[in-house]
């Protein structure tokens, strides 16, 4: 009998391959924010929205090409908190990875509620408790190998995907006169005022909701330490996700503003079950509900994964405690899984029973700490990138007019962050997430590496080190 490769043997322990990593990636930034949530984009600014969807997606796409050159310099740390933490210190890797598991525990609370409210239509049991069962189950799917999460998210990402291959093609069909009775394009994108019917004003203000609908595609890159090449799956990913985001939100959005017109649409309805009525398709309120609830899902799953690394992570550094690293014999972090999925559960019944008072806070709290991280991303990579001997000699890629354009994406994120203090409706939540951050930093100043960093049985060679093998 042939006996495994080291690469197989490698596979198979830590579980998860590269077509899990490529729909992680994907399932991370397709989300129920652009199936619903870009109907409210679309009804404040009109046609011309689709250029917002185009800035943002430039910005996640640098941010990942970013991370991606870091990871593909210096594989097998971890999270791209770990490369926080290597260029600017302990203090602000404490900072950036609880501010981080914050995130995410938010948004498990959030997601399990709304999927229960989508599930209240077939299964007539109380909100609260059909949310208990959501997590539960994402639950358990996360505490068995990798392996079966990877399957699990691969499924679920699938399925958003192939509904948005479907929505493109027949909407471009029907606007081209394929088949339907047709559609007056041109009275769609400019019969109100034209593209920009309410002005310049409202595409700046939307950009932190746009940007919001697209996050979540770093989780990626965490989820391909647990792969038998690290390096080179992030490489893959990184190299072509931005153009994926691109195809799929823009393309999505110009055909929406085609074929309905854009003042018709309503926020908290989704303008893809518009488009599909106006088509003729059959059972569309039922495939978009089946669509939004396997997103739903898919970001429930990805915050519980992502949630249990990075709480893993900081117990190895110290910045949590000890028991927290325990994993199970498939390599799952059980405890940290546990604590992750209550604070979720706590999230989840705040916004049952306290919605306007604990629920508003926390969502306010964390509402604009993924603009924190991305921040954090810039920095660490003109860091990194300007410590190391291999500077821009990556054998994938490196990110052309270093630092120049790691700066521009560093002022975008800047220029978000004011565009959220200039908006009311924004404010309270920039505010809110600065404080956060700055109460953060200031524990960490005062408890990072109180506890003693857990002994790992290898520790990653710096970028400097690998150097030095490679010339030996």
């Amino acid at each position: 009998m042939k006996e495994p490769t080291t690469d197989q043997t490698l596979s198979e322990d830590k579980g998860l391959s590269s077509r899990h990593i490529a729909m992680i990636a994907l399932g991370g930034v397709i989300g129920a924010g652009l199936f619903v949530g870009s109907s409210a984009a679309i009804a404040k600014a009109g046609p011309g929205i689709a250029l917002v969807f185009v800035a943002v997606g430039f910005l996640i796409m640098a941010i990942m090409r970013m991370l991606g050159e870091i990871v593909v310099s210096d594989p097998g740390r971890g999270s791209f908190v770990e490369y926080i933490r290597l260029a600017h210190g302990d203090r602000i890797g404490f900072a950036s990875g609880w501010l981080y598991w914050f995130f995410w525990v938010v948004v498990i609370g959030s997601e399990a509620i709304a999927g229960a409210m989508m599930l209240r239509d077939w299964i007539h049991l109380p909100v609260w408790l059909l949310a208990v069962v959501l997590i539960l189950c994402m639950k358990l799917v996360n505490f068995f190998a990798p392996k079966i999460f990877g399957e699990c998210e691969f499924w679920l990402s699938s399925v958003k995907v192939f509904t948005i291959v479907a929505f493109i093609l027949l909407s471009l069909l029907f606007v081209l006169h394929v088949f339907g009775p047709g559609v007056p394009v041109h009275h769609n994108l400019f019969g109100q005022r034209g593209l920009f019917p309410n002005g310049v004003v409202p595409l700046l203000a939307l950009v932190p909701t746009v940007l919001f609908t697209m996050m979540g595609s770093e989780i990626s890159t965490v989820a391909a330490s647990e792969t038998s090449d690290p390096g080179e799956n992030v490489s893959r990913v990184t190299r072509t996700l931005g153009l994926r985001i691109m195809m799929f939100y823009v393309s999505s959005i110009c055909l929406i503003t085609m074929i309905v017109p854009w003042w018709t649409l309503y926020p908290g309805k989704s303008p893809f079950v518009a488009v599909l009525k106006i088509m003729g398709v059959p059972g569309a309120a039922l495939i978009m509900q089946i669509a939004i609830l396997s997103a739903v899902l898919s970001c429930l799953n990805s915050s519980m994964y992502i949630t249990s690394r990075i709480l893993t992570e900081l117990a190895i550094q110290g910045d949590a405690p000890a028991f927290l690293v325990r994993t199970s014999p498939d390599k799952a972090p059980r405890m940290a899984i546990t604590i992750s999925s209550g604070a979720g559960l706590l999230v989840a019944f705040s916004s049952i029973f306290a919605p306007s008072e604990i629920f508003g806070f926390l969502l306010n709290c964390s509402g604009g700490l993924i603009l924190l991280t991305y921040a954090l991303i810039s920095t660490t990579y003109i860091v990194l990138r300007g410590r190391s001997k291999r500077a821009g000699t990556s054998k994938h890629f490196a990110l052309p007019l270093y630092p120049y354009f790691s700066i521009l994406c560093l002022v975008a994120i800047v220029l978000v962050f004011v565009a959220m203090l200039i908006n009311p409706a924004e404010r309270e939540t920039a505010f809110a997430s600065l404080g956060t951050a700055v109460v953060c930093y200031l524990m960490a100043c005062n408890f990072a590496s109180r506890l003693a960093p857990v002994a790992t049985t290898e520790e990653p060679a710096s970028t400097e080190e690998q150097a030095e093998k490679e010339g030996e």
